[in-house]
């Protein structure tokens, strides 16, 4: 007889995962309470501790296969992973980012994103600003933004001119609230990107409103300081260089060494993105590094050929008109959200290429380490078509 079992649905797996997870929370809870000999205080009733504990109890511990079967399984780092485990974890990427929806999804991001990029760009400057003329700040937009294509340079340095020319040099209350209002607003694009990175671990959101905020606003932070690491790399740097007796060679390597510093900078953000968005025990630095520094490299020429293609074969401005320095920049944004999205599935599938506790802390066992793709092995390894339907 066919199976006509029918498939898990997208809402029924998230509720399940909210469960499960829920499920675990409360069995740590009340493990360390007992442990320590502590009066409960988990505000749940002893009776559903209990049934908890069960639950747990019975779960069967998971079988771990052969390194024939999933190479990598005993990796303690990803390096430590061969090359058939890398075939494994790309396949099982790729099937997951469609299956999740990512390139959909991508592009939800990138508009959110487009829409906290000028806010954000308002408070960088703003606190840019105190430190430097707006003139200087102008000259140095335009050096930034001579890398992007020339439809989006020129939406850009409009805005930037603009906003630079209506900023104040000193620290006043109404520059406060003005900074405060577009880092509240910034960060509302970077919420939306956790939730996305969220369903590329396959995690459910549990934190609280002030909990995930609270990030949202670190994350955009942080992002700033990206910036104004990335304008002293690109506009700052150059003219340095330009003023000491380095010779051809000195000057060629140092700006190499300029390049490889922004693209470790962009590598080492994507990492701390990866480690802090996910609601889940965060994974060592290791787990999500390498990943990064992939996804940038790949970002980097695709970002190089995006430009080309646009500046030399495209023809937005003849289709968009004057609406085009909007669509190439929603097109980078959108390309740009993809691969990090990706990136993030690569992570994450990588952690499940391993029985090895991937968390931070002490190791513990599978199951028991509030990290989805930590706490199971892939199952197949190699995504087939039946488990694609009922992914």
């Amino acid at each position: 007889m066919a199976d006509t079992k029918r498939p898990e649905s997208a809402v029924e797996r998230i509720q399940r995962r909210v469960q499960e997870k829920a499920e675990r929370r409360a069995a740590v809870r009340v493990a360390g309470e007992r442990a320590a000999d502590a009066p409960q205080q988990t505000g749940a009733s002893s009776a559903t501790s209990v049934r908890t504990e069960q639950r747990e109890a019975a779960r069967p511990a998971p079988s771990v296969p052969s390194e024939k079967e999933l190479p990598g399984v005993h990796a303690e780092k990803p390096t430590d992973i061969p090359a058939r485990g890398w075939l494994q974890i790309v396949r099982r990427a790729w099937a997951e980012n469609s299956a999740d929806n990512m390139p959909i999804i991508g592009a939800g991001v990138a508009f959110f994103a487009f829409l906290a990029v000028f806010p954000a760009l308002i408070a960088t400057i703003s606190i840019y600003g105190l430190v430097a003329s707006p003139a200087q700040v102008t000259s140095q937009i335009e050096s930034l933004s001579d890398q992007l294509p020339e439809s989006a340079q020129s939406l850009l340095t409009d805005q930037l001119t603009s906003i630079t020319q209506n900023s104040g040099g000193a620290l006043t209350f109404s520059l406060i609230i003005s900074i405060l209002a577009a880092l509240w607003s910034a960060s509302g694009g970077t919420g939306n990107l956790i939730t996305a990175v969220n369903l590329a671990y396959d995690e459910v959101e549990t934190r609280g409103f002030v909990k995930r905020k609270a990030i949202a606003l670190g994350l955009t932070i942080g992002a700033i300081v990206f910036v104004l690491i990335t304008f002293a790399l690109i506009a700052v740097v150059p003219v340095v260089l330009d003023a000491l007796p380095l010779g051809i060679v000195g000057t060629i390597l140092a700006q190499v060494l300029r390049w490889v510093l922004l693209l470790g900078v962009v590598a080492g953000s994507l990492a701390v993105l990866y480690r802090l968005a996910p609601d889940r025990d965060a994974p060592k630095m290791r787990w999500v590094s390498l990943g990064s520094v992939v996804v940038t490299v790949i970002w980097a020429v695709v970002s190089l050929l995006f430009s080309i293609y646009v500046d030399n074969f495209g023809s937005y401005d003849k289709t968009y008109g004057a609406i085009a320095g909007v669509i190439v920049l929603m097109l980078w944004l959108y390309l740009t959200c993809y691969l990090v999205l990706l990136g993030a599935e690569i992570n994450s599938e990588t952690e499940h290429q391993t029985a090895v506790d991937t968390t931070e802390g002490d190791p513990v066992p599978m199951g028991t380490r509030d990290a989805t793709m930590a706490d199971e092995l892939p199952d197949p390894p190699v995504p087939t078509k039946e488990s694609k339907q009922h992914a």
